[in-house]
């Protein structure tokens, strides 16, 4: 188990943390990325919260991972309006990825997350990676997207036993920050060292995990 530091972000840490993110999520979804980018205009969003904006460091001070928060929604059919959260990215760097770094990043902001009174986390991810951490499918709390789908990718976790009032009907609504410009994405890629984009399998599981749904 690698020894590390977990804090909060410093402005100093930006670009570091934009490489480490670039160097994570390089061609696994599609090819190339554009979470460095994400996490580059995430700071300055007004649903930004900065409070669990964490990295994790080496004992020679390397950033080796990092999680960032949005502020989401989610609306009662009741009437009801709950004000949730939706992390991502949550990074890892390559050469450091399952030593359990990304599960304590988590566990650190959940701690976090229930002292700041928030009722639940609400993300768009993989079931086989998160299920661990006591996500659930969507469809077991009635969270449903604004077209009324209940994908298999988004996953929700309660911060406490009947934070989602039962009964109601959730609609999930994600912050803005995360709808990217694919050409500023690109122009602020060309920053960095190329790296080459091309196809990895897991791609195509990516592809038909965020288009399937829970009947």
């Amino acid at each position: 188990m690698t020894d590390i530091t977990i804090r909060n972000e410093e402005a100093g840490d930006f670009r570091e943390v934009e490489h480490l993110v670039r160097e994570s999520f390089w061609n696994v979804n599609v090819p190339g990325c554009c979470e460095h980018y994400l996490a580059h205009v995430l700071r300055s969003h007004a649903d930004f919260v900065p409070e669990l904006d964490l990295v994790a460091q080496t004992a020679d001070g390397t950033l080796i991972a990092n999680v960032m928060y949005t502020k989401s929604r989610l609306s009662g059919d009741d009437g009801t309006e709950l004000s949730v959260l939706t992390f991502g990215p949550l990074s890892v760097r390559p050469g450091f990825q399952r030593q359990g770094i990304g599960r304590r990043l988590l566990e650190e902001t959940f701690g976090r997350v229930r002292a700041m009174g928030f009722a639940a986390v609400v993300i768009f991810g993989s079931p086989g990676n998160y299920v661990s951490r006591g996500f659930k499918s969507c469809r077991k709390y009635r969270v449903r997207t604004p077209d009324g789908r209940f994908p298999c990718a988004l996953l929700v976790k309660e911060l406490f036993d009947g934070a989602l009032a039962r009964g109601t009907q959730w609609t999930f609504h994600e912050s803005p920050a995360y709808s990217i410009d694919s050409a500023a994405a690109a122009e602020f890629d060309a920053q960095f060292p190329p790296l080459k984009a091309e196809f990895r399998a897991s791609q195509e599981e990516f592809y038909i995990l965020s288009r399937s749904e829970v009947r």
